[in-house]
Order: C-alpha cells, then sequence, then structure tokens
C-alpha cells in the first residue's frame, strides 16, 4: 500500500494554495514526496516502540513455560513551529507584467522550496548540525550500535552517509501536527523597514506548519557513514550489502538515500569490476531497492558525526 505523503494530506485538508505550493517544489526532497506522514491532533505525539521480541519456546506434556513478553519503551516525539514570513516590495510587484500576483506567487514558490529544503536536512542531522530550534533527526534517534556500518574514510569534513530506510506506522513518519496544518495567511500590504530602518510598502505573507519526525522499532533505518574519497572508502555493492544484512527479514529497507558524489563512487566501484570495461550505468537500485539522490545529505560530514 503506497505511504501517505504530505501532499496527500495537504489535499484531504482542503489547503488548496499549501497543496499547489508542495506540488510546486517538493521533487528538490524526495524524502518529503516519497516518504510516509501522519497528522496528529495536537503537537505531541506519544507511542511505544517495541525494542525486543519475546522468546517463545515449546514445551513438554504437563511441563508449562515461564510468561515472555515484548519489551516496549514509550517515546514522545514533538512537532516544531516551521513559520516562513515573506515580504515583496509593492513598487515590484506591481511592475511585474505578469501583474503582482504573479510577483508574489513566484516569492511563495521560493518560500515554500526553501522550507522544504530546510526540512529535509533537519530529517536527516536534527538539532546538532541541522537547525537548533528544529526537530531531532535521524543522526539523534538510529540505533548507532547494531545499524551503522563504518566506510572508514579519514579526510577531515568530507565525510557523507547512504541512510536504509523503512517508512510506514511502525517505521519513519513524517509528523504533521495541529491536524496537519499547513495554513497561509492573508495576504496584506504593510509598512515594513529596510536594512536602514527605512519604511516602504510591501505585500506580506506567512506560513504556519508542524512538523515532526517518528521513528519506530530501530530496524527501520540504518547508516553507512565516513564515506569520503579517500582511495577505497567510497560507497560500493559490498557496503550496501553489510548495511541490509543488519536488517532482519521482514524489515527490508523501503530505499536507499544518498548523495551524488556517492552514487558515482558506486558507479565507478561496479564499471571496475566489469568484464566489458563499458562504463557501469548510473546506479539506481541496489538488488530491486531504489538508491534516491539527495541534496539534503550533506558531501562534508565531520567525520565524527
Amino acid at each position: 500500500m503506497p505511504n501517505t505523503t504530505l501532499l496527500d494530506i495537504a489535499i484531504r485538508n482542503n489547503q488548496s494554495m499549501g497543496a499547489a505550493l508542495i506540488e510546486e517544489t517538493q521533487r528538490a526532497v524526495p524524502e518529503i514526496s516519497g516518504g510516509a506522514a501522519r497528522t496528529i491532533g495536537g503537537v505531541v505525539y506519544k507511542t511505544r516502540v517495541r525494542t525486543a521480541l519475546p522468546t517463545v519456546s515449546f514445551r513438554r506434556y504437563g511441563e508449562g513455560n515461564a510468561a515472555q513478553k515484548s519489551t516496549w519503551e514509550l517515546r514522545s516525539f514533538d512537532c516544531h513551529v516551521l513559520n516562513p514570513r515573506w515580504e515583496t516590495d509593492v513598487a515590484i510587484a506591481q511592475a511585474s507584467e505578469d501583474g503582482p500576483e504573479a510577483a508574489i506567487a513566484d516569492e511563495a514558490i521560493g518560500q515554500m522550496q526553501g522550507a522544504l529544503i530546510t526540512l529535509g536536512r533537519q530529517f536527516y542531522y536534527g538539532a546538532g548540525t541541522g537547525d537548533a530550534l528544529g526537530f531531532p533527526g535521524l543522526i539523534d534517534q538510529y540505533d548507532s550500535t547494531n545499524m551503522l556500518v563504518d566506510a572508514g574514510g579519514t579526510t577531515a569534513n568530507t565525510g557523507t552517509s547512504v541512510w536504509a530506510l523503512k517508512w510506514g506506522p511502525m517505521g519513519v513518519e513524517w509528523l504533521w501536527g495541529n491536524g496537519g496544518q499547513l495554513s497561509m495567511s492573508e495576504l496584506k500590504i504593510e509598512r515594513v523597514l529596510d536594512a536602514n530602518n527605512n519604511p516602504y510598502d510591501a505585500y506580506t505573507q506567512t506560513m504556519l506548519a508542524r512538523p515532526g519526525l517518528k521513528t519506530g522499532a530501530k530496524y527501520c533505518m540504518g547508516r553507512i557513514r565516513k564515506l569520503t574519497d579517500d582511495a577505497g572508502k567510497g560507497l560500493t555493492d559490498a557496503l550496501l550489502s553489510q548495511l541490509y544484512q543488519k536488517f532482519p527479514v521482514g524489515w527490508r529497507p523501503d530505499a536507499f538515500y544518498s548523495t551524488r558524489r556517492a552514487i558515482g563512487q558506486l558507479q565507478r566501484s561496479r564499471t571496475a569490476t566489469n568484464p566489458t570495461g563499458a562504463p557501469a550505468p548510473i546506479p539506481n537500485d541496489w538488488n530491486g531497492i531504489p538508491i534516491i539522490p539527495t541534496d539534503s545529505i550533506s558531501d562534508t560530514e565531520a567525520l565524527t558525526l
């Protein structure tokens, strides 16, 4: 069953302006366009997360077994305020060949794309190397003991990561608080100030959303880190295989997310082992699991991350 996405939520909530902006701009952030999403009534989502399965065994006739149970952990996931504001000089808007509405719409598209790019980076890096006022990201929530493969790169601040994700209610999900709020304020003309505190009239508008990120069982996300351009430290099929093996049966990841640099490394590693010597095609999957390029992951990660 396809996952519900942010665009689906905006359409369902009759947020026509928000839906139009999302549809126009979400291609830049595949984590949002293809990622599972759910709405919550308020701004805090509390759930039990299973951290270990019970040990189940057979028994002899006339003998019993001790009761067993899953190990659970109560987790709380918060939604945070995303509230961009934009201003368009009235004189500039009214001078537009296509009219002031077109000029204002162009700015709204840019603001939405900027908001989605911010969300994409927050998705991976959280409050540490993302926005300190935003929600915790994958880097804060994944099991770095059991779900990590280390590529071993050594050149400082040239690292990148590949993430394998299982989307859905038991896996990774975007949260959208206040019932999926994505509200656009009324467009109005206000007196604003320039850099020298001189006033002028501008069209102003804001958007308000409450995004958050929920992760389920530890097997819903895994990471390859310290991928660099050091010799032998780039992305290979062997590393993807190691990451895949971290996931138990029944938790096959839905996709790998990677930078174009790492995908290029994978392509060159396949070319080097190609018996014909012809360049391998640009990889778009590993054993049927899509490899999705994204700009939300950095190619300049600290190796300590």
